[in-house]
């Protein structure tokens, strides 16, 4: 009987036998998927340019028109401000002025009036004035047998939709020549100019 063989595996090259291809294969696919991924990077970006470029082109031409809108405003201002324009400025704001206090709708007024007064309040004057921008305040006096109805009346404004703020600015006892008891009162109307 002859000895058992016993097989060896032996590489007799100067460099030991190596599986590589499937790590090159990868390595080549990983490096495809990289440059794929580094154009859409570089698309992107060069996108991304032309709009900032693009955002500010727009911007430098509304900056360019607000420049020239606020250099005729001054240019008209100055025109307005030189002595031979000053009084039709002056007239043009006392005409405005004259269209704004005209504006106010009396039937209007009084009908809201009517809603919220009580029967036994008489109502003696009514200012209107405008107190900041657009809002209306009235300056009423109105008068009344006893107290008890004006009372109600303040009470009726505060809760209306139509007016109200309401202050009791002074008030004044029956005399002589006036039987009902006087009061001044301010209120916010909400009747707009």
């Amino acid at each position: 009987m002859s000895p058992p063989r016993v097989h060896l595996p032996l590489n007799l090259a100067r460099e030991p036998f190596r599986r590589d291809r499937p790590v090159l294969v990868a390595s080549a696919a990983a490096a495809v998927l990289m440059l794929a991924v580094l154009a859409l990077l570089v698309a992107s970006i060069v996108q991304q340019r032309e709009l900032a470029a693009s955002s500010r082109a727009q911007l430098a031409a509304v900056e360019a028109q607000l420049r020239a809108a606020a250099a005729e405003q001054g240019r008209l201002e100055a025109q307005l401000r030189q002595p031979a324009n000053a009084a039709v400025l002056d007239r043009s704001f006392l005409f405005n002025a004259l269209i704004q206090r005209k504006s106010l709708s009396w039937t209007l007024l009084f009908s809201d009036l009517e809603k919220v007064m009580p029967g036994s309040v008489r109502l003696v004057t009514v200012r209107p004035y405008l107190a900041g921008g657009n809002e209306v305040q009235l300056d009423m006096v109105v008068g009344a047998q006893s107290p008890d109805p004006v009372i109600e009346l303040l009470k009726r404004l505060e809760r209306s939709p139509t007016f109200g703020a309401t202050s009791l600015l002074s008030s004044s006892p029956p005399t002589q020549n006036e039987p009902l008891y006087r009061y001044r009162v301010s209120v916010s109307y909400a009747q707009k100019l």
